[in-house]
């Protein structure tokens, strides 16, 4: 708690969420440093700040993960705190260590609070005081394979082998049968220490078809806590998230107060301040578990902006300042409906796999309840060290139903070429039966998407599209022969101009 207004803040990030958080810090009369790798030195972010430094080559592990020089550039610039935004550096609990010993503020947690909940299994373990309801399963790390066998029988399968610091997917194996036990056990043990150089697991049951639903909180340095209501966050491919929305579909009030208190007691299991999310899922009886914390702002923060009016960068300057929080849980409410889309640039008709090129056509769409955060302009590369987001497409509307037409129209006028997208993917989606019925799960891409669905959206598109030329084709051609004989050629020009 740093107990002093911040008058110059570093953001170690890039792309839309550091334009995001230079943005409210602007509103809040903090000037701003920003730091940019040699991929990204024209970008908008760049351009934006009051000072841009240049911190290393393009690869992250030589610029944005470079928290030693991170923290130097904040000396020398004279920032008194850095927003690390999400990925990178931002659960990183040695470097909130080392920001705190340069005298610095960091915003975010504690670095103790982002030990416990990146560790699921230490995660577990510090609410399981708290009555916070958990799939079943252990609470500690396996490494023994015939120990972790007869625990799979207890359990009853199908199981789910998961990396202890896992996340993205990675390190995670579904084993139906135990004679697949030893063979998805050790995949996943060698994934996960590739990937997070840690090899610990752990076995809960698998629920088959869940609600990935999770939590916006936000705690104060005084043990004030609320929770921000919900985001449905169920449309995933590979374990990751592309479509997020505000409220769920399928939580009750009843069911929304028992999570966020859940949610709440997770917070106060790790003595947590600044915003996080609680992450859970719901089985198709309403019954909801415990799934992990991710201890930053969330790439999906701005559907709960929508649908509350807070500003979370806001926020979370004003709890790193000292600040208690000045809402309580009474005088929030729900206001309409939001829906969020993530502009990838991955192809869906190629496994959603990673495109590199020059964004030759870059528009906005714009209109009323619409916003998009990004960090490119017309021109500028999609750069291949980095994640693949172009930009995130949110919508804002009365009702769900309101909201998915907004977002359909939204997405007709976003003009991108030069790159694949995940927008055909995505509007494919907010068509579909199941998630206009509200309807779907996690399995959403493997019950229902193959890359056909798209070629076929497309050809009705151009039917529609042929359709309609034609009959303004025939519209013009019959203004025109009556304007010959009943007004006259200025009048008529200006009709057809004005339809």
């Amino acid at each position: 708690m740093s107990g002093k207004k911040i008058k110059k803040l570093l953001v170690a990030n890039r792309g839309e969420i550091a334009l995001r958080i230079l943005r409210t810090a602007k509103e809040m009369g903090i000037k701003t440093v920003a730091v940019f790798s040699a991929a990204d030195r024209h970008s908008p972010h760049v351009q934006y700040a009051d000072e841009s430094i240049y911190i290393g080559l393009a690869p992250s592990s030589e610029s944005y993960l470079n928290g030693d020089n991170i923290i130097q550039v904040a000396l020398d610039r004279g920032a008194d705190a850095i927003h690390p935004g999400y990925g990178f550096l931002s659960e990183n609990a040695g470097f909130a260590r080392k920001v705190k010993a340069a005298g610095l503020v960091l915003i975010g947690p504690s670095p103790e609070a982002m030990e416990t909940m990146g560790s699921k299994i230490a995660a577990k373990q510090a609410v399981k005081a708290y009555d916070v309801p958990m799939v079943p399963g252990t609470d500690e790390a396996i490494g023994d394979v015939e120990i972790a066998e007869k625990i799979a029988l207890q359990i009853g399968y199908p199981i789910l082998i998961k990396a202890s610091a896992g996340g993205g997917g990675k390190g995670m194996r579904v084993v139906n049968a135990p004679n697949e036990f030893i063979e998805q056990m050790n995949r996943a043990t060698s994934e996960a220490l590739n990937a997070f150089g840690d090899g610990s697991v752990f076995i809960e049951k698998f629920v088959g078809s869940p609600r990935h639903v999770e939590i916006q909180v936000l705690g104060d340095h005084f043990g004030n806590y609320l929770y921000l209501f919900e985001r449905e966050c169920s449309i995933q491919r590979r374990h990751q998230k592309v479509i997020e929305e505000a409220p769920s579909s399928v939580l009750t009030p009843e069911l929304r107060k028992k999570m966020g208190e859940a949610a709440v007691n997770v917070c106060r299991a790790c003595g947590y301040y600044n915003a996080g999310t609680v992450e859970f899922l719901v089985d198709e009886n309403a019954n909801f578990y415990f799934l992990e914390m991710n201890t930053r702002l969330q790439v999906e923060h701005p559907v709960t902006e929508m649908i509350t009016g807070l500003d979370l960068v806001r926020e979370q300057i004003r709890i790193a300042e000292g600040e208690p929080l000045t809402i309580s849980q009474e005088s929030l409410h729900i206001h309409g409906h939001a829906i969020e889309v993530r502009v990838y640039a991955e192809d869906p008709a190629n496994q959603f796999l990673p495109d590199i090129g020059t964004l030759s056509v870059y528009e906005r769409p714009m209109g009323p309840g619409v916003r998009v955060d990004d960090g490119f302009e017309e021109g500028m590369e999609i750069p291949i060290y980095y994640d693949p987001m172009i930009a995130k497409l949110i919508v804002h509307a009365r009702t769900r139903q309101e909201a998915i037409e907004r977002l359909i129209r939204a997405i007709d006028e976003y003009k991108i070429k030069g790159v694949k997208t995940t927008l055909p993917f995505c509007r494919y989606v907010l068509l579909h039966e199941a998630f206009v019925s509200g309807k779907f799960d996690t399995n959403f891409i493997h019950k229902y998407f193959t890359p056909e669905v798209l070629d076929a959206s497309a050809t009705e598109k151009e039917k529609i599209a042929a359709a309609w030329i034609t009959a303004k084709l025939s519209e013009v051609s019959n203004s025109k022969t009556t304007a010959v004989t009943t007004q006259s050629h200025e009048d008529s020009a200006w009709r057809l101009r004005g339809r």
